[in-house]
């Protein structure tokens, strides 16, 4: 394996920044003038009870049939229930649709996404859109997104769009998602630092005191009893160990 150097370790990190400045910047131009928070979005009828911000025992206890994965890496756990689908769902309850997505960040629901189905009351975007607008008391306009719309809040967004001919919204949490990028970048760098650590380690062998970086075709002809490890060169050389001149 090469080793990263510090040049593109840095180069790579700052990629990713540019990238996320870039995605906020994107986010910055789609902003509308809705001055609406997370916490005083309505609790509409659409949301079947779901908000944002719930955790694993309130989503349990409006959806027995719920399970949750462990969280990964990054603190993010997702779920998805099938209320058309699923028989063991009450189906009034959950009339007018087929599916509900949920990412958890930290054990609190951060992206809901709904997917109506054919039954559902409102059956073209510019309606659903309206309706959703007066049942969440959202009075702006959702500015055009791809095929959708999408209107962006103080620290929340909302999307409708059509899926499979019925309309589907979406609802997330923006400050969770710049932690997970945060998060995101933080592990991506940890993991360059712990390769390009691992590159650097160099294997002495106590006969010769010769030492051998670890792509070195000449160290298979160590024997392991005889190998000693050194995290790089120069603890190799401080103790007393010279590079085999059989390694370029």
């Amino acid at each position: 394996m090469t080793a990263a150097t510090p040049i593109t370790v840095a180069i790579r990190t700052l990629s990713l920044t540019a990238g996320v400045l870039i995605c906020a910047l994107g986010a910055a131009a789609r902003q509308s003038n809705c001055g609406v928070k997370l916490d005083q979005l309505a609790q509409a009828p659409e949301l079947f009870g779901f908000h944002l911000g719930m955790t694993f025992d309130q989503v349990t206890a409006r959806v027995p049939q719920a399970r949750f994965p462990p969280n990964d890496e990054l603190g993010i756990a997702r779920t998805t229930i099938n209320p058309g689908f699923d028989p063991s769902f009450d189906k009034p309850s959950f009339a007018g649709v087929r599916t509900v997505s949920m990412d958890f960040l930290d054990g609190k629901l951060i992206s809901l996404w709904i997917g109506y189905d054919e039954s559902f009351k409102w059956q073209k975007l510019d309606e659903f859109v309206a309706g959703l607008s007066k049942s969440l008391n959202l009075s702006v306009a959702w500015p055009v997104k791809g095929a959708g719309r999408e209107l962006v809040c103080e620290g929340v967004s909302v999307f409708a769009s059509m899926i499979g001919g019925s309309p589907a919204l979406r609802l997330i949490d923006q400050q969770a998602q710049a932690a997970i990028a945060t998060r995101r970048q933080e592990v991506f760098a940890a993991k360059e630092a712990a390769e390009a650590a691992a590159a650097a380690v160099v294997i002495g062998d106590t006969r010769t005191k010769l030492f051998y970086p670890n792509d070195c075709d000449e160290l298979d002809k160590v024997p392991e009893a005889n190998r000693v490890s050194f995290k790089d060169k120069d603890e190799a050389e401080k103790a007393g160990y010279k590079r085999s001149r059989d390694c370029p």
